[in-house]
């Protein structure tokens, strides 16, 4: 039995009871190992499943907090699938782990016609582990964005010249193979698209960059030529 196959069996197992249901009987109902339950089930309570329990006493969905059916359409489907794959391989290391966390959710709830469809996706991104050369950098940035914390950055342009920037920064887009840090330069007075891969150091300077709508996200969007701009 696949392992997708087996978690959405055991999580159908606990749905709707009332009283816990034990490894050794999850054991027998799935056919596998009691080691293989209890790894299954921390497995999905790492994932986010609201599981409650413990070997040697049995297994729960925590009440009022059963997992609901996913009605997607295949397309839509792979969609989720692939921008998953996409994110876990690109997305940094905390976006990676909630990519990884999701698809682990999705495989186990899907009924099995949709599970077939997922499986037969061939669309693949590489599972580097977030090996990039920005992958050190990409959450710090993302952290700074959600904050709107005021770096401090040595930057080399594409000639290798290096300048001292203080910038406020704004999103992070992927390119299909390379990132940029949109932002708003204090040096230039002007937007600016930063490349995670040229920045040499960051420092968060403890400064809390106000909202403004004049040198904000969507006004950068617009100087870009991004219709998001205005859309949000």
């Amino acid at each position: 039995m696949r392992r997708a196959d087996r978690l959405f069996l055991l999580i159908h197992a606990l749905r709707g009871r009332r009283q816990a249901i034990t490894a050794q009987q999850l054991a027998q109902t799935l056919e596998v190992s009691l080691r293989t339950v209890y790894r299954d089930v921390a497995d999905l309570q790492r994932s986010g499943v609201p599981i409650e329990g413990e070997a040697g006493v049995g297994y729960v969905l925590r009440k009022g907090a059963d997992i609901p059916p996913l009605m997607f359409s295949p397309d839509e489907l792979e969609a989720l699938i692939v921008g998953s794959r996409f994110v876990r391989a690109f997305g940094g290391e905390r976006l990676g782990r909630g990519a990884t966390a999701a698809l682990l959710k999705i495989e186990a709830v899907l009924p099995p016609e949709l599970r077939d469809r997922a499986a037969r996706t061939r669309i693949f991104a590489p599972e580097l582990g977030n090996r990039l050369e920005t992958s050190g950098v990409i959450d710090p940035l993302y952290a700074a964005v959600q904050s709107r914390q005021v770096l401090q950055l040595t930057y080399r342009d594409n000639e290798s010249r290096a300048s001292e920037r203080a910038i406020e920064p704004l999103c992070l887009s992927f390119w299909g193979g390379s990132w940029t840090l949109g932002a708003w330069c204090r040096l230039r007075e002007d937007f600016r698209s930063f490349r995670p891969d040229r920045i040499v150091a960051q420092a968060a300077t403890g400064e809390i960059f106000a909202a403004d709508e004049t040198r904000g996200l969507n006004a950068y969007l617009r100087s870009v030529g991004s219709s998001l701009g205005d859309q949000l």
